[in-house]
């Protein structure tokens, strides 16, 4: 039974060498081996830097009400802004105060509600105090008394769920940002620094001044929190050498959770990727850091006690980059709009309610596949609110039509679309009968032609079953099933197993080039690099010609 095998997974917190929670921002994991002090003029000499300063004001704007697509598209009115806007790399600064660096102590502005602006290019040297800076990683630290806001090279990401780096750290905080993992003697940055009086609904009597300002520099590598380890991978058949490097190494990216799923990743470069015990999808970056991208990912109900999983499970990206969510609880499919709005894609098939959403993927056409066993539900496939007397694979389409394609599995789970689309695979959690079925796909988006593809029944013994499944460029498949990442040829043929140390839920193609996989496994986020990229992992000029 699933709810089992998940309750025993929940269990288990860290790896066997002791990898704890990851789920930090801007932690402290080691001592640089350099900094040079901004506070201070031998600081500011050696990186050549100046301090300008200016405050920083409140104007009236002219802007237009919210309209109808929730955008500034309804009738004219007038909206407050901040004047300057110095967070531009080009911006003129030169007619501002230029100040010591000691005089970054200075209380300034007027205090209650008031805002600035520091501004520094800074050079990196060849060495600083006796240490190389060729190769190494440099962070800007700042703490803003009482809050601030930092752009380098005119660059503010705004990225949902970050806290600190770039952005609001908190109440005298420290904002961490890292410049560069590969610094180059010569290299130049230019710093811009927001600062505001807080809190801002209560303004202080006090006023603005920076109580630190560095660059800390680390040795390579010493920052990087992930652990690697020689992949243990079963090799059944030469051809899987093609797919997996000899020397794969196996990477613990983080950990802590209590039941990952549905990783998906994002164009922007970074991973999202769910936690249904939690009701929570969380953000890694490819700098270590992991952040809550959105709570109450699946259910807000005042019942969500009775729930095992009831957040979201699958992750998906439509042809515009919008974020599509499994919502185990809500017992439904939604789109994250980039207004921020919710837009319900699927909830009901002929009337009646669907069990719980589990794992999507999108055909070219736009139409969306979803599987929809009950195992989101408090009483899974016993449920009293259970109305489907079956437990489907549903094809959404672009008009919104919701239509069932294939009720033959008991536990349909993981799906995905041959590398052509011309079949379309899905694969069972049903420890009776572990399979991954495989269909013609037909011109209307239907499903024909249903074979066996693989049967893992005969060669598993135990509780476990089927899970998430991808398929790479050259059509192979992955499907999580007992032990790891079974990888199969578009013949079938069983090509081998990758054996990471928890249990596989899920999958995702990830990186710039594609071939990273991503593996969300019971408490831990890992990821291998293979040799070849996977459908549905698309680059930057990808997602521009989509």
């Amino acid at each position: 039974m699933r709810a089992r095998i998940l309750t025993l997974a929940a269990a288990v917190i860290t790896m066997a060498d002791g990898a704890q929670s990851q789920i930090t921002q801007d932690a402290l994991t080691a001592k640089p081996q350099a900094i040079v002090d901004l506070r201070t003029t031998a600081g500011a000499n050696l990186v050549r830097g100046q301090w300008r300063y200016s405050d920083a004001k409140v104007v009236e704007v002219d802007h237009r009400s919210v309209g109808p697509d929730l955008r500034p598209s309804g009738p004219p009115n007038r909206a407050l802004d901040i004047f300057p806007k110095a967070g531009a790399e080009e911006f003129d600064d030169a007619g501002w105060e230029a100040i010591p660096a000691e005089g970054l102590e200075q209380r300034r502005t007027n205090g209650r509600l008031s805002f600035n602006w520091y501004r520094a290019k800074v050079t990196l040297p060849d060495q600083v105090g006796g240490f190389s800076v060729r190769g190494s990683t440099v962070v800007f630290e700042v703490v803003v008394d009482d809050y601030a806001e930092v752009w380098v090279d005119g660059k503010l990401p705004l990225i949902l769920g970050q806290a600190g780096a770039h952005l609001i750290k908190g109440f005298n905080a420290p904002n961490r940002v890292v410049l560069t993992r590969d610094a180059m003697p010569g290299q130049t940055f230019q710093l811009a620094v927001f600062g505001m009086n807080g809190p801002v609904s209560s303004p202080p009597v006090n006023y603005i001044w920076v109580r630190s300002a560095t660059l800390d520099l680390y040795r390579a590598g010493d920052l990087d929190r992930r652990q690697s380890k020689l992949a243990d991978i079963e090799r059944k058949d030469a051809d899987i050498d093609r797919l997996v490097p000899p020397d794969a190494t196996l990477e613990k990216l983080a950990g802590g959770f209590e039941f990952l799923e549905g990783p998906v990743w994002v164009r922007e470069g970074y991973l999202l990727f769910s936690d249904p015990n939690t009701n929570v999808i969380y953000r890694y970056t490819p700098d270590g850091q992991v952040s809550v991208f959105r709570t109450k990912s699946g259910y807000t109900g005042v019942d969500i006690g009775r729930y095992h999983q009831p957040g979201s499970n699958g992750l998906a990206l439509d042809r515009e980059g919008r974020l599509v969510i499994n919502e185990h609880g809500n017992r439904r499919v939604t789109r994250l709009e980039k207004t921020g709005a919710i837009t319900v894609l699927a909830d009901r098939v002929d009337g009646m309610r669907l069990n719980s959403p589990n794992d999507l993927v999108f055909k070219s056409d736009g139409a969306l596949y979803v599987t929809d066993p009950p195992f989101g539900l408090p009483g899974v496939f016993d449920d009293p609110a259970k109305e489907t007397p079956w437990s489907g694979v549903y094809r959404v389409g672009t008009d919104g039509s919701v239509r069932l394609v294939t009720k033959s599995l008991s536990g349909p789970n993981g799906l995905a679309f041959s590398p052509d689309e011309r079949y379309f695979y899905v694969d069972n959690w049903d420890p009776q009968r572990k399979v991954v079925l495989r269909y013609e796909v037909e011109p209307d988006g239907s499903l024909s032609h249903e074979t066996v593809f693989f049967d893992m029944t005969p060669l598993t013994r135990g509780d476990d079953a089927l899970d998430g499944m991808k398929v790479d460029r050259l059509g192979n498949l992955y499907v999580a099933g007992p032990g790891g990442i079974w990888v199969l040829s578009p013949e079938g043929k069983h090509l081998g197993t990758i054996h990471p140390p928890e249990h596989v839920a899920n999958m995702a193609w990830g990186d710039a080039d594609g071939r990273g996989l991503y593996i969300t496994a019971s408490t831990g986020l890992y990821r291998i690099r293979l040799n070849v990229a996977g459908t549905g992992a698309f680059s930057s000029e990808e997602w521009a010609r989509r």
